[in-house]
């Protein structure tokens, strides 16, 4: 093999590991190898600049998946090959061509769609993981908080492809893929008149079954259309009952939770209307807890429906879609408020909020019978919560910890490469602060975990909090108002006091738009450990 002018790649197709599945469906371990004239050898330069390096396997309807390197960019590609090109490449071009126009963290990047004629070419991210079907497959089914994770992003995924008015058509278990870093993407969009949003949601529905259970509830009537010489029928088939119905995760696996179990059989059902991809997507992100936090186990059930007598769900009337928020979110809601209430209290005198001694620069009480000066002390938040208007909201867990006192945990981003701006990803991602009054402020001071951060300060009047990453930009955009210049390249203690001191204020934006980088030097995070507020 040629020496490649990219970067090093380590592959391992053994022991059933597929690291590549390709354009099309799920590549078929039986699938006989595929003789084409003028087929492509090791070291051949495509387009003058992706560069063959290994011919990874064939999937099933014919095409040839390649590691290859882009020796323009110096960054690994996986190529996948179509004999011959043309009328019949057609619709493979497009899918791809339609793909790279949708910029998101939990979709495979698109770079490049070729036609020769002879044969065509697609030039897409790589990714050095698994497929969904090959993990379950080599480990048996999830547990239950991994399972939620996938069904997140692949949700997440979908409502960035949906919010184009597109399609995927072509969700299930060997398009959806986890990289050895963690990160989940879903690969392989497809052209089809057949398919539908709709069928894409209940295919999150089919991947979180295969996750809990490790078989595909498709039956005779495969999602998509699809057929028996897709990749798909090879899954283990659900386990039915007498007249076809398909069990339920908790029927085929212990220690399913009833919320789970509940909102995959409702994304299944097709006499109940599944919700929008967003909506789907952030009752997903609400949902994916760690594994130790079982404030939801406890709790009654999950449905998009009401039982006869009950009351709608608030999240039933998002986009006319029948969905429910859940009696279990409102109670993790709850504890957590009660959790902050107790705080605040002090314990004894509970009709009071907690005042702090007077600090050397508060204004010390006028004599006689004036009123005495208000006293600078630590203000109470009332509510934290993390804002991701680029993302898929998969980063928005663990605000609370940023306001519990403890610099030794809090909240952090996700780990970021190429650059510093969260790789070029997304603008900034921010922490939102609600007082619960208005309130003149002195100052805020932020702990972070790391040097090198540039934040600013926002402060807003809005406290209708969002509950997707569409919502996340509209607020973003209403907190204009900055406190001071930002903080550029700053230290792990951060103060902001330019507040005016006419004004009063009751929400703010910690927002962040520069990580620092982490100790390897080639990628970029950061934790916000601690923020208090200082006024009254």
């Amino acid at each position: 093999m040629p020496s490649s002018t990219g970067p090093s790649i380590d592959t391992i197709t053994e022991g059933g590991r597929v690291t590549q599945v390709g354009e099309g469906q799920e590549a078929e371990e039986t699938s006989p190898a595929v003789a084409t004239f003028g087929a492509p050898t090791v070291g051949e330069l495509l387009a003058e600049r992706y560069e063959l390096v290994e011919h990874i396997n064939n999937d099933s309807a014919g095409r040839l998946v390649w590691r290859g390197v882009d020796v323009v960019l110096r960054r690994p590609v996986a190529v996948i090959l179509r004999y011959p090109g043309g009328d019949s490449a057609t619709e493979m071009l497009q899918a791809a061509v339609a793909a790279s126009r949708v910029i998101h963290p939990n979709l495979v990047g698109v770079y490049d769609a070729i036609d020769e004629d002879d044969r065509a070419y697609v030039v897409r991210e790589w990714v050095d993981g698994q497929s969904l079907r090959e993990l379950v497959a080599a480990g048996g089914p999830f547990d239950p908080a991994r399972a939620t994770a996938i069904g997140n992003a692949v949700a997440s995924a979908l409502a960035a492809v949906h919010a184009t008015g597109m399609v995927h058509g072509n969700v299930h278990p060997g398009t959806v893929m986890v990289s050895d870093d963690g990160r989940v993407v879903l690969a392989d969009a497809r052209t089809d008149g057949a398919d539908s949003q709709q069928n894409d949601l209940r295919a999150v529905g089919g991947v979180l079954y295969f996750a809990l259970t490790g078989h595909w509830p498709h039956g005779e009537a495969p999602l998509h259309g699809a057929t028996a010489g897709h990749g798909r029928a090879a899954l283990p088939d659900a386990v039915r009952d007498a007249a076809g119905a398909i069990a339920a995760p908790r029927q085929v696996r212990a220690g399913v939770p009833a919320y789970l179990d509940d909102l995959t059989m409702d994304l299944l059902d097709q006499e109940i209307d599944p919700p929008a991809s967003d909506v789907l997507a952030a009752e997903l992100s609400r949902l994916d807890i760690p594994a130790d936090e079982q404030f939801l186990e406890q709790a009654g059930p999950l449905r998009f429906t009401a039982e006869p007598g009950e009351e709608p769900s608030p999240l039933a009337a998002a986009g006319g879609r029948k969905v429910a928020i859940g009696i279990a979110g409102l109670l993790a809601v709850a504890l957590v408020g009660l959790l902050i209430g107790i705080n605040a209290l002090g314990g004894e005198d509970g009709d009071k909020e907690p005042v702090a001694q007077p600090s050397n620069s508060a204004p010390a009480s006028a004599g006689g019978g004036d009123e005495p000066a208000a006293q600078v002390r630590k203000l109470t938040i009332q509510d934290v919560r993390i804002i991701d208007p680029d993302g898929d909201r998969a980063e928005v867990r663990n605000a609370e910890k940023v306001i519990d006192g403890d610099d030794d945990e809090g909240w952090e981003t996700n780990t970021y490469r190429t650059n510093a701006k969260f790789g070029g990803l997304k603008k900034g991602m921010g922490v939102w602060i609600d007082l619960g009054a208005p309130h003149t402020i002195k100052q805020l001071e932020a702990t972070l975990s790391a040097t090198g951060a540039t934040v600013e300060l926002r402060a807003g009047v809005r406290g209708d909090f969002p509950s997707s990453s569409a919502g996340d930009k509209q607020l973003v955009n209403a907190y204009s108002t900055l406190i001071g210049p930002p903080n550029e390249n700053g230290g792990t203690k951060m103060i902001f006091d330019n507040f005016d001191a006419d004004k009063k204020y009751q929400y703010l934006l910690f927002w962040i738009t520069k990580l620092p980088v982490k100790d390897s030097g080639t990628t970029w995070k950061l934790g916000v450990q601690e923020i208090t507020v200082q006024g009254s």
